[in-house]
Protein backbone atom coordinates (compact mmCIF):
# COMPACT_ATOMS: atom_id res chain seq x y z
CA UNK A 1 0.00 0.00 0.00
CA UNK A 2 1.56 3.30 -1.11
CA UNK A 3 0.32 6.81 -0.53
CA UNK A 4 1.46 10.33 0.16
CA UNK A 5 2.85 10.80 3.65
CA UNK A 6 1.77 13.35 6.22
CA UNK A 7 3.68 14.67 9.22
CA UNK A 8 1.03 15.24 11.88
CA UNK A 9 3.36 15.58 14.87
CA UNK A 10 1.15 15.97 17.92
CA UNK A 11 -1.42 18.13 16.13
CA UNK A 12 -5.11 17.48 16.67
CA UNK A 13 -6.66 15.74 13.65
CA UNK A 14 -10.32 16.31 12.76
CA UNK A 15 -12.30 14.30 10.23
CA UNK A 16 -13.91 17.22 8.40
CA UNK A 17 -12.90 15.61 5.11
CA UNK A 18 -10.71 12.77 3.85
CA UNK A 19 -7.42 14.67 4.25
CA UNK A 20 -6.09 12.02 6.64
CA UNK A 21 -8.01 9.08 5.16
CA UNK A 22 -6.68 6.70 2.52
CA UNK A 23 -9.50 4.15 2.44
CA UNK A 24 -12.88 3.66 4.10
CA UNK A 25 -15.06 0.55 3.91
CA UNK A 26 -18.68 0.61 5.09
CA UNK A 27 -18.09 3.91 6.93
CA UNK A 28 -19.12 7.47 6.17
CA UNK A 29 -18.33 11.00 7.27
CA UNK A 30 -21.32 12.26 9.26
CA UNK A 31 -22.21 15.89 10.02
CA UNK A 32 -23.47 16.51 13.58
CA UNK A 33 -25.78 19.38 14.46
CA UNK A 34 -25.58 21.42 17.68
CA UNK A 35 -28.36 20.93 20.20
CA UNK A 36 -30.53 23.79 21.52
CA UNK A 37 -29.91 24.83 25.11
CA UNK A 38 -31.19 27.74 27.22
CA UNK A 39 -32.21 31.20 26.00
CA UNK A 40 -29.45 33.62 27.00
CA UNK A 41 -30.81 36.97 25.76
CA UNK A 42 -34.44 38.07 25.48
CA UNK A 43 -35.78 41.33 24.08
CA UNK A 44 -36.83 42.72 27.46
CA UNK A 45 -35.61 46.33 27.25
CA UNK A 46 -37.44 49.24 25.56
CA UNK A 47 -34.69 49.60 22.93
CA UNK A 48 -34.70 45.87 22.11
CA UNK A 49 -37.12 45.20 19.26
CA UNK A 50 -38.18 42.18 17.14
CA UNK A 51 -35.18 43.02 14.93
CA UNK A 52 -32.63 42.18 17.64
CA UNK A 53 -29.87 40.34 15.75
CA UNK A 54 -26.18 39.71 15.01
CA UNK A 55 -24.61 38.44 18.26
CA UNK A 56 -20.85 38.23 18.74
CA UNK A 57 -19.47 36.09 21.58
CA UNK A 58 -15.88 35.73 22.75
CA UNK A 59 -14.27 34.03 25.73
CA UNK A 60 -12.13 36.81 27.16
CA UNK A 61 -9.90 35.34 29.86
CA UNK A 62 -12.18 33.75 32.45
CA UNK A 63 -15.26 35.63 31.27
CA UNK A 64 -17.58 35.52 28.30
CA UNK A 65 -18.68 38.66 26.49
CA UNK A 66 -21.55 39.18 24.08
CA UNK A 67 -22.36 42.13 21.81
CA UNK A 68 -25.55 42.31 19.75
CA UNK A 69 -27.67 44.59 17.60
CA UNK A 70 -30.69 45.62 19.66
CA UNK A 71 -32.85 47.03 16.87
CA UNK A 72 -33.08 47.63 13.14
CA UNK A 73 -36.49 49.23 12.72
CA UNK A 74 -35.28 52.81 12.35
CA UNK A 75 -32.12 54.70 13.33
CA UNK A 76 -30.48 55.22 15.67
CA UNK A 77 -29.27 51.63 15.70
CA UNK A 78 -27.89 50.46 19.03
CA UNK A 79 -25.36 47.86 20.08
CA UNK A 80 -26.02 46.15 23.41
CA UNK A 81 -23.65 44.25 25.67
CA UNK A 82 -23.92 41.27 28.04
CA UNK A 83 -21.45 39.23 30.06
CA UNK A 84 -21.23 35.86 31.76
CA UNK A 85 -18.92 33.81 33.96
CA UNK A 86 -19.80 30.51 32.25
CA UNK A 87 -21.34 31.29 28.83
CA UNK A 88 -24.70 30.05 30.12
CA UNK A 89 -26.12 32.63 32.53
CA UNK A 90 -25.84 36.18 31.18
CA UNK A 91 -26.41 39.64 32.62
CA UNK A 92 -26.88 43.03 30.95
CA UNK A 93 -24.78 45.47 32.99
CA UNK A 94 -25.57 49.16 33.26
CA UNK A 95 -22.82 50.94 31.30
CA UNK A 96 -23.99 54.55 31.65
CA UNK A 97 -22.71 55.41 28.18
CA UNK A 98 -25.67 55.93 25.82
CA UNK A 99 -28.79 57.87 26.64
CA UNK A 100 -32.12 56.28 25.79
CA UNK A 101 -35.44 57.83 26.83
CA UNK A 102 -33.59 60.25 29.08
CA UNK A 103 -31.55 57.64 30.96
CA UNK A 104 -28.10 56.06 30.63
CA UNK A 105 -29.00 53.19 32.99
CA UNK A 106 -28.75 50.58 30.23
CA UNK A 107 -26.37 48.13 28.56
CA UNK A 108 -25.92 50.16 25.36
CA UNK A 109 -22.41 51.02 24.21
CA UNK A 110 -22.84 52.29 20.62
CA UNK A 111 -25.41 54.11 18.52
CA UNK A 112 -25.27 55.02 14.85
CA UNK A 113 -27.29 56.07 11.86
CA UNK A 114 -27.16 54.68 8.34
CA UNK A 115 -24.37 57.06 7.38
CA UNK A 116 -22.32 55.89 10.36
CA UNK A 117 -21.06 52.45 11.41
CA UNK A 118 -23.72 50.03 12.59
CA UNK A 119 -24.07 46.21 12.87
CA UNK A 120 -20.75 45.83 14.65
CA UNK A 121 -18.54 42.76 14.27
CA UNK A 122 -16.24 42.85 17.29
CA UNK A 123 -13.11 40.85 18.06
CA UNK A 124 -10.25 40.94 20.53
CA UNK A 125 -7.06 41.60 18.62
CA UNK A 126 -4.41 38.96 19.19
CA UNK A 127 -1.84 40.83 17.11
CA UNK A 128 1.18 41.28 19.42
CA UNK A 129 1.94 44.58 17.67
CA UNK A 130 -1.49 46.03 18.38
CA UNK A 131 -1.69 48.98 20.74
CA UNK A 132 -3.47 48.46 24.06
CA UNK A 133 -5.71 51.39 23.14
CA UNK A 134 -6.84 49.36 20.10
CA UNK A 135 -6.90 45.92 21.71
CA UNK A 136 -10.53 45.44 20.63
CA UNK A 137 -11.51 46.12 17.05
CA UNK A 138 -14.66 46.06 14.98
CA UNK A 139 -15.88 46.50 11.45
CA UNK A 140 -19.28 48.02 10.84
CA UNK A 141 -21.57 48.72 7.89
CA UNK A 142 -22.18 52.21 6.56
CA UNK A 143 -23.48 53.64 3.30
CA UNK A 144 -19.90 54.64 2.50
CA UNK A 145 -18.42 51.16 2.99
CA UNK A 146 -17.04 49.19 5.93
CA UNK A 147 -15.74 51.43 8.70
CA UNK A 148 -13.30 50.48 11.45
CA UNK A 149 -13.72 50.98 15.19
CA UNK A 150 -11.26 50.50 18.05
CA UNK A 151 -11.52 50.17 21.83
CA UNK A 152 -9.19 49.56 24.78
CA UNK A 153 -11.75 47.45 26.63
CA UNK A 154 -14.57 46.40 24.28
CA UNK A 155 -16.91 48.92 25.94
CA UNK A 156 -15.77 52.41 24.97
CA UNK A 157 -15.51 52.71 21.20
CA UNK A 158 -14.34 55.27 18.66
CA UNK A 159 -13.83 55.35 14.93
CA UNK A 160 -10.41 54.27 13.70
CA UNK A 161 -10.59 56.98 11.03
CA UNK A 162 -13.23 59.00 9.25
CA UNK A 163 -12.89 57.21 5.92
CA UNK A 164 -14.07 53.62 5.38
CA UNK A 165 -11.36 51.01 5.62
CA UNK A 166 -12.98 48.73 3.00
CA UNK A 167 -14.87 49.91 -0.07
CA UNK A 168 -16.42 47.46 -2.51
CA UNK A 169 -15.68 47.68 -6.25
CA UNK A 170 -18.03 49.60 -8.52
CA UNK A 171 -21.26 47.68 -9.00
CA UNK A 172 -20.65 45.49 -5.94
CA UNK A 173 -20.44 48.04 -3.14
CA UNK A 174 -23.09 46.71 -0.76
CA UNK A 175 -22.10 45.02 2.51
CA UNK A 176 -25.64 44.75 3.88
CA UNK A 177 -25.04 41.99 6.42
CA UNK A 178 -23.20 41.06 9.59
CA UNK A 179 -19.68 41.07 8.16
CA UNK A 180 -16.97 39.30 10.17
CA UNK A 181 -13.33 40.21 10.91
CA UNK A 182 -10.62 38.70 13.10
CA UNK A 183 -6.86 38.47 13.60
CA UNK A 184 -5.48 35.36 11.87
CA UNK A 185 -2.69 34.25 14.20
CA UNK A 186 -1.50 31.51 11.85
CA UNK A 187 -0.85 33.76 8.86
CA UNK A 188 -0.20 36.96 10.80
CA UNK A 189 -2.79 39.23 9.20
CA UNK A 190 -6.33 40.51 9.65
CA UNK A 191 -9.11 38.81 7.70
CA UNK A 192 -12.57 40.10 6.82
CA UNK A 193 -15.38 37.95 5.40
CA UNK A 194 -17.93 40.19 3.76
CA UNK A 195 -21.28 40.02 2.04
CA UNK A 196 -21.21 40.38 -1.74
CA UNK A 197 -23.51 39.98 -4.71
CA UNK A 198 -22.48 38.22 -7.92
CA UNK A 199 -24.56 36.63 -10.66
CA UNK A 200 -27.76 37.45 -8.81
CA UNK A 201 -26.64 35.42 -5.76
CA UNK A 202 -25.67 36.58 -2.29
CA UNK A 203 -22.11 35.39 -1.83
CA UNK A 204 -19.17 35.79 0.55
CA UNK A 205 -15.91 37.57 -0.25
CA UNK A 206 -12.67 38.00 1.63
CA UNK A 207 -10.07 40.69 2.21
CA UNK A 208 -6.84 40.67 4.22
CA UNK A 209 -4.80 43.41 5.88
CA UNK A 210 -1.52 43.72 7.75
CA UNK A 211 -2.57 46.81 9.73
CA UNK A 212 -6.41 46.82 9.77
CA UNK A 213 -6.34 50.10 7.83
CA UNK A 214 -5.33 49.07 4.33
CA UNK A 215 -7.03 46.07 2.80
CA UNK A 216 -6.43 43.85 -0.20
CA UNK A 217 -8.70 43.63 -3.20
CA UNK A 218 -11.72 41.56 -2.27
CA UNK A 219 -11.90 37.97 -3.54
CA UNK A 220 -14.97 35.76 -3.65
CA UNK A 221 -14.65 32.46 -1.84
CA UNK A 222 -13.94 29.39 -3.94
CA UNK A 223 -16.71 26.90 -3.16
CA UNK A 224 -15.54 24.44 -5.82
CA UNK A 225 -18.42 22.84 -7.71
CA UNK A 226 -21.07 23.17 -4.99
CA UNK A 227 -24.40 24.46 -6.34
CA UNK A 228 -24.89 28.22 -6.01
CA UNK A 229 -26.96 29.25 -2.99
CA UNK A 230 -27.64 32.55 -1.26
CA UNK A 231 -25.14 32.64 1.62
CA UNK A 232 -24.49 35.50 4.01
CA UNK A 233 -24.12 36.36 7.71
CA UNK A 234 -21.21 33.97 7.57
CA UNK A 235 -20.09 33.64 11.25
CA UNK A 236 -16.54 32.79 10.15
CA UNK A 237 -14.03 31.83 12.85
CA UNK A 238 -10.75 29.94 13.28
CA UNK A 239 -11.34 26.81 15.33
CA UNK A 240 -9.93 27.57 18.77
CA UNK A 241 -8.40 24.06 19.05
CA UNK A 242 -6.92 24.17 15.53
CA UNK A 243 -6.48 27.83 14.52
CA UNK A 244 -5.27 26.88 11.05
CA UNK A 245 -8.70 25.40 10.29
CA UNK A 246 -11.38 27.97 9.50
CA UNK A 247 -15.05 27.30 10.16
CA UNK A 248 -18.10 29.04 8.79
CA UNK A 249 -21.78 28.76 9.70
CA UNK A 250 -23.53 30.85 7.03
CA UNK A 251 -27.21 31.59 6.81
CA UNK A 252 -28.63 29.90 3.72
CA UNK A 253 -31.46 31.94 2.22
CA UNK A 254 -34.07 30.49 -0.13
CA UNK A 255 -35.98 33.52 -1.48
CA UNK A 256 -38.51 31.52 -3.50
CA UNK A 257 -40.00 29.61 -0.56
CA UNK A 258 -42.72 30.66 1.88
CA UNK A 259 -44.04 28.61 4.78
CA UNK A 260 -46.39 31.08 6.51
CA UNK A 261 -48.76 32.66 3.96
CA UNK A 262 -49.52 35.52 6.37
CA UNK A 263 -45.89 36.57 6.83
CA UNK A 264 -44.99 39.85 5.16
CA UNK A 265 -41.85 38.57 3.39
CA UNK A 266 -41.03 35.57 1.24
CA UNK A 267 -38.07 33.29 1.82
CA UNK A 268 -36.78 30.72 4.32
CA UNK A 269 -33.46 30.33 6.12
CA UNK A 270 -31.38 27.66 7.75
CA UNK A 271 -27.72 27.36 8.78
CA UNK A 272 -25.09 25.38 6.88
CA UNK A 273 -21.56 24.27 7.71
CA UNK A 274 -18.36 24.67 5.72
CA UNK A 275 -14.65 24.77 6.46
CA UNK A 276 -11.34 25.78 4.92
CA UNK A 277 -7.64 25.03 5.37
CA UNK A 278 -6.45 28.24 3.69
CA UNK A 279 -9.31 30.71 4.21
CA UNK A 280 -10.15 31.11 0.51
CA UNK A 281 -11.02 27.61 -0.76
CA UNK A 282 -13.96 26.23 1.22
CA UNK A 283 -15.33 22.70 1.46
CA UNK A 284 -19.11 22.31 1.14
CA UNK A 285 -19.39 18.54 0.93
CA UNK A 286 -22.17 18.72 3.55
CA UNK A 287 -25.01 20.45 1.74
CA UNK A 288 -27.63 19.48 4.32
CA UNK A 289 -28.69 21.93 6.99
CA UNK A 290 -26.38 22.20 10.01
CA UNK A 291 -29.18 23.86 12.02
CA UNK A 292 -32.79 23.51 10.86
CA UNK A 293 -35.60 25.92 11.76
CA UNK A 294 -37.15 23.12 13.84
CA UNK A 295 -40.68 22.79 15.20
CA UNK A 296 -40.99 26.43 16.22
CA UNK A 297 -43.13 27.93 13.46
CA UNK A 298 -41.74 31.39 14.29
CA UNK A 299 -38.46 30.22 12.74
CA UNK A 300 -40.11 29.40 9.43
CA UNK A 301 -39.79 32.74 7.71
CA UNK A 302 -37.17 34.51 5.66
CA UNK A 303 -34.47 35.54 8.18
CA UNK A 304 -35.78 33.97 11.36
CA UNK A 305 -32.58 32.25 12.48
CA UNK A 306 -28.93 33.25 12.41
CA UNK A 307 -25.77 31.96 14.06
CA UNK A 308 -23.64 34.78 15.40
CA UNK A 309 -19.89 35.06 15.35
CA UNK A 310 -18.07 33.11 18.05
CA UNK A 311 -17.53 29.44 18.87
CA UNK A 312 -16.45 29.09 22.50
CA UNK A 313 -15.79 26.31 25.04
CA UNK A 314 -18.51 26.26 27.70
CA UNK A 315 -17.87 23.22 29.85
CA UNK A 316 -16.31 19.79 30.07
CA UNK A 317 -16.05 18.68 26.47
CA UNK A 318 -18.69 21.14 25.29
CA UNK A 319 -18.55 24.12 22.96
CA UNK A 320 -21.28 26.59 22.09
CA UNK A 321 -22.59 28.75 19.29
CA UNK A 322 -25.18 31.48 19.88
CA UNK A 323 -28.17 31.64 17.58
CA UNK A 324 -30.87 34.24 17.02
CA UNK A 325 -34.36 32.73 16.70
CA UNK A 326 -37.85 34.14 16.13
CA UNK A 327 -36.47 37.20 14.31
CA UNK A 328 -39.13 39.79 13.39
CA UNK A 329 -41.43 38.51 16.16
CA UNK A 330 -41.94 39.79 19.73
CA UNK A 331 -40.38 36.57 21.07
CA UNK A 332 -37.03 37.16 19.34
CA UNK A 333 -34.16 35.81 21.42
CA UNK A 334 -30.59 34.51 21.42
CA UNK A 335 -30.22 30.85 22.32
CA UNK A 336 -27.12 28.83 23.13
CA UNK A 337 -26.47 25.84 20.85
CA UNK A 338 -24.17 23.15 22.25
CA UNK A 339 -21.89 20.76 20.41
CA UNK A 340 -19.39 18.15 21.48
CA UNK A 341 -15.79 19.36 21.42
CA UNK A 342 -14.39 18.51 17.94
CA UNK A 343 -17.86 17.19 17.21
CA UNK A 344 -18.63 18.78 13.84
CA UNK A 345 -18.04 15.64 11.78
CA UNK A 346 -17.30 12.03 12.67
CA UNK A 347 -16.18 8.88 10.95
CA UNK A 348 -19.43 6.98 11.49
CA UNK A 349 -20.05 3.24 11.63
CA UNK A 350 -23.44 1.56 11.63
CA UNK A 351 -24.06 -1.63 13.59
CA UNK A 352 -22.64 -3.86 10.85
CA UNK A 353 -19.32 -2.08 11.22
CA UNK A 354 -16.56 -1.00 8.91
CA UNK A 355 -12.95 0.15 8.81
CA UNK A 356 -10.72 3.06 7.87
CA UNK A 357 -7.01 3.22 7.06
CA UNK A 358 -5.13 6.50 7.21
CA UNK A 359 -2.60 7.75 4.73
CA UNK A 360 1.03 7.18 5.55
CA UNK A 361 1.96 9.48 8.42
CA UNK A 362 4.63 10.28 10.93
CA UNK A 363 3.91 11.45 14.47
CA UNK A 364 5.56 12.61 17.66
CA UNK A 365 4.69 11.66 21.22
CA UNK A 366 4.14 8.61 23.37
CA UNK A 367 0.44 7.72 23.10
CA UNK A 368 -2.53 7.86 20.76
CA UNK A 369 -5.66 9.57 22.07
CA UNK A 370 -9.12 9.39 20.48
CA UNK A 371 -12.37 11.36 20.91
CA UNK A 372 -15.13 8.83 20.29
CA UNK A 373 -18.59 7.55 21.14
CA UNK A 374 -20.16 4.12 20.78
CA UNK A 375 -23.41 2.43 21.67
CA UNK A 376 -23.40 -0.15 24.45
CA UNK A 377 -22.94 -2.81 21.77
CA UNK A 378 -20.47 -0.80 19.68
CA UNK A 379 -16.70 -0.74 19.69
CA UNK A 380 -13.49 0.66 18.23
CA UNK A 381 -10.22 -1.19 17.71
CA UNK A 382 -6.97 0.25 16.39
CA UNK A 383 -4.06 -1.28 14.53
CA UNK A 384 -0.74 0.30 13.56
CA UNK A 385 0.63 -0.83 10.20
CA UNK A 386 3.97 -0.43 8.43
CA UNK A 387 4.62 1.23 5.08
CA UNK A 388 3.37 -1.86 3.23
CA UNK A 389 0.17 -2.07 5.25
CA UNK A 390 1.35 -5.01 7.37
CA UNK A 391 0.39 -5.04 11.08
CA UNK A 392 3.31 -4.10 13.33
CA UNK A 393 3.89 -6.70 16.07
CA UNK A 394 2.62 -5.60 19.49
CA UNK A 395 0.21 -3.14 17.76
CA UNK A 396 -2.05 -5.53 15.83
CA UNK A 397 -5.82 -5.52 15.78
CA UNK A 398 -5.91 -8.73 17.81
CA UNK A 399 -3.85 -7.06 20.55
CA UNK A 400 -5.90 -3.85 20.56
CA UNK A 401 -8.15 -3.14 23.51
CA UNK A 402 -11.82 -3.21 22.58
CA UNK A 403 -12.84 0.38 23.22
CA UNK A 404 -16.44 1.26 24.01
CA UNK A 405 -18.05 4.19 25.81
CA UNK A 406 -18.16 7.92 25.23
CA UNK A 407 -14.93 9.76 26.01
CA UNK A 408 -13.16 12.87 24.83
CA UNK A 409 -9.64 11.58 25.51
CA UNK A 410 -9.29 7.82 25.50
CA UNK A 411 -5.74 6.50 25.37
CA UNK A 412 -5.44 3.55 22.98
CA UNK A 413 -3.62 0.47 24.32
CA UNK A 414 -2.49 -2.91 23.00
CA UNK A 415 -2.35 -5.69 25.60
CA UNK A 416 -2.34 -2.96 28.24
CA UNK A 417 0.57 -1.05 26.68
CA UNK A 418 -0.12 2.46 25.38
CA UNK A 419 3.48 3.52 24.70
CA UNK A 420 3.98 4.07 20.96
CA UNK A 421 7.15 6.16 21.27
CA UNK A 422 9.27 3.51 19.49
CA UNK A 423 7.27 4.25 16.33
CA UNK A 424 7.55 8.05 16.56
CA UNK A 425 9.11 9.52 13.43
CA UNK A 426 8.54 6.35 11.41
CA UNK A 427 6.11 6.04 8.51
CA UNK A 428 2.97 4.21 9.59
CA UNK A 429 -0.70 3.72 8.78
CA UNK A 430 -3.43 3.69 11.42
CA UNK A 431 -6.27 1.23 10.89
CA UNK A 432 -9.52 1.82 12.77
CA UNK A 433 -12.22 -0.86 12.93
CA UNK A 434 -15.53 0.59 14.13
CA UNK A 435 -18.93 -0.84 14.99
CA UNK A 436 -21.92 1.36 15.88
CA UNK A 437 -19.48 4.13 16.69
CA UNK A 438 -18.36 7.67 15.92
CA UNK A 439 -14.73 8.79 15.80
CA UNK A 440 -14.47 12.61 16.07
CA UNK A 441 -10.75 13.31 16.35
CA UNK A 442 -7.38 11.81 17.15
CA UNK A 443 -4.01 13.08 18.29
CA UNK A 444 -0.70 11.85 19.56
CA UNK A 445 0.65 13.33 22.76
Amino acid sequence: MQSESLNIGMQLQLFLDDWLIETMKNLALKLHSPQPREIVIRADRPYETPTLYDPVVIKDGEFYRLWYRTNFDAPPYYTGYAESSDGICWTKPSLNLIEHNGSTDNNLLWQAGEDDGYVLSIFKDGNPKASDTERYKAIAVSKRGMVGLVSPDGIQWKYLQQEPIIVGPEGDEAFDSHNIAFWDSVHGHYVAYLRGWRGGIRRIRRGISSDFRHWSELEYLDLSDSPPEHLYKNAATPYYRRPDIYLMFPKRFLPERKFDPDHSFSGLSDIVFMFSRDGLRWDRQFMEGFIRPGRDWKNWHERAIEVGSGLVPTGDGEMSLYMVANYRTPSVHIRRMALREDGFVSVHAQYAGGEMVTKLLTFEGHELVINYSTSAAGSIRVEIQDVKGKPIPSFTLAESAEIYGDELERVVAWNGNSDVSLLAGKLIHLRFVLKDADLYSICFR
